[in-house]
């Protein structure tokens, strides 16, 4: 392992710096609808609902885009595609600031926003299993933290510009700087490594179309994100209405569910690489999770109602990274065709996230019990789809057998 690790590219950080960035960026702009959310329902005369939409309709660029732009970074290069997101992203930054208060145009400038990560975390781990190889879970969990940090921030500090038009302002000044870096400064595959042989988009989306792992790896995802952006949506407004807690509080104890989410991004790749194996540390994590999940309800409010979110937090949050770092490491996928399993991925993943909470919340409707359950169960279900995964981590035996997707390429990492 040390050996690896010292035959990595150095230039590697620059990469993920340059990944983490746009994620970052992406996620703090679509969190400052949620910061200014009363003063965007006043311009723009909506309700909450639309204000939902506005805050989720970046998402909905993830289900549209994820698959074409893995394929065409399998075809064309990440480097190309997401430079193509980045330049519409940006745009609608632009145009979110400056037509404040015409929702229509809000709607289509979200949306526009969504171009960018949606093309980048379709090819995510294809970027990440070409520069970091078998310490792809460590990058993924890096990934991870800068959406967690940037959610915090921009709840925390986007009104301190104090006006919305500033507030949007220098953000979308800020993402053009990102997009400036990424096109100078991102590199597609490390010096002196070929590039795969090129095939027809359609063969690429074809193989991981065809490859049931990624199948697996996307419902495992899409339950996971799914029950936890469900959780964490519905627990302030249960704590109000269920036990009568303020609302500032139930708000505050909300976000301490990140501080969680923020540490596992760091944990469960330490972790599994220090172990060498993923699939017993993803069924224990995911089993923890949905039992933390399932019991935060009935702890009585007080310090420990806070140290099980924070808890709840970090077990939920564990699957993620590695689950997602997996894909490159498939049998039958690697680097060659992982943009193409990546967007699968996203696609799905993002699909079950949008629709799947509306359903619970139309079942469940104000049973808080009943919510917090059905949450708990579906996170647990994701084990399903864990068990029938092959073990990707460098010490199984497909790794001793070298028939992973990054078998013959961690060889020379």
């Amino acid at each position: 392992m040390s050996e690896e690790k010292e035959k990595l590219p150095g230039y590697r950080w620059v990469v993920l710096l340059a990944v983490c960035l746009i994620c970052f960026m992406a996620n703090f702009m679509q969190y400052q609808i949620s910061a200014w959310g009363v003063e965007v329902m006043d311009v723009n005369g909506i309700d909450v609902a639309g204000l939902t939409s506005m805050m989720l309709l970046p998402m909905l660029a993830g289900v549209v885009l994820s698959i074409p732009a893995g394929g065409l970074a399998d075809r064309y290069g990440v480097k190309n595609v997401v430079i193509a997101g980045l330049i519409v992203a940006v745009i609608g930054g632009y145009v979110r600031t400056f037509m404040i208060g015409n929702y229509p145009v809000q709607m289509v400038a979200m949306f526009m926003l969504g171009f960018g990560i949606s093309c980048l975390n379709a090819n995510m781990t294809k970027i990440f299993g070409a520069w970091f190889k078998h310490q792809t879970s460590l990058a993924v969990g890096f990934y991870y933290a800068a959406s967690c940090l940037a959610i915090v921030l921009a709840q925390a500090f986007s009104t301190l510009l104090g006006t919305m038009y500033m507030s949007f302002l220098v953000a979308a000044i800020a993402l053009t700087v990102v997009a400036l870096f990424w096109i100078f400064f991102m590199r597609n595959t490390p010096e002196g490594e070929a590039a795969p042989e090129e095939e027809p988009v359609t063969k690429y989306l074809a193989v991981a179309m065809k490859n049931k792992n990624v199948w697996l790896i996307a419902l495992a995802y899409g339950l996971t994100l799914a029950t936890t952006t469900q959780f964490c949506a519905i627990l302030p407004t249960a704590l109000e209405l269920g036990l009568g807690v303020e609302t500032a509080t139930a708000g505050s104890m909300a976000s301490v569910i990140t501080v969680g989410s923020f540490l596992a991004c760091f944990a469960a790749p330490a972790f599994v690489i220090w172990r060498g194996k993923n699939k017993g540390f993803l069924l224990i994590s995911t089993f923890l999770g949905a039992a933390v999940m399932a019991i935060n309800w009935f702890v009585p409010l007080g310090p420990g109602m806070w140290a099980v979110l924070v808890l709840n937090g970090f077990l939920s949050a564990l699957s993620g990274p590695v689950l997602e770092a997996m894909i490159p490491a498939l049998p039958g996928i690697g680097t060659k065709y992982a943009g193409s399993a990546g967007g699968l991925n996203t696609t799905i993943g993002v699909a079950i996230a949008y629709f799947l909470p509306i359903g619970i919340a139309a079942v469940c409707g104000e049973n808080w019990v009943m919510q917090f359950i059905v949450c708990a169960v579906l996170f647990l279900a994701s084990a399903i789809c864990i068990l029938l995964l092959p073990e990707t981590g460098p010490k199984g035996k497909l790794a001793q057998e070298g028939k992973l997707g990054l078998g013959s390429e961690s060889t020379q990492a």
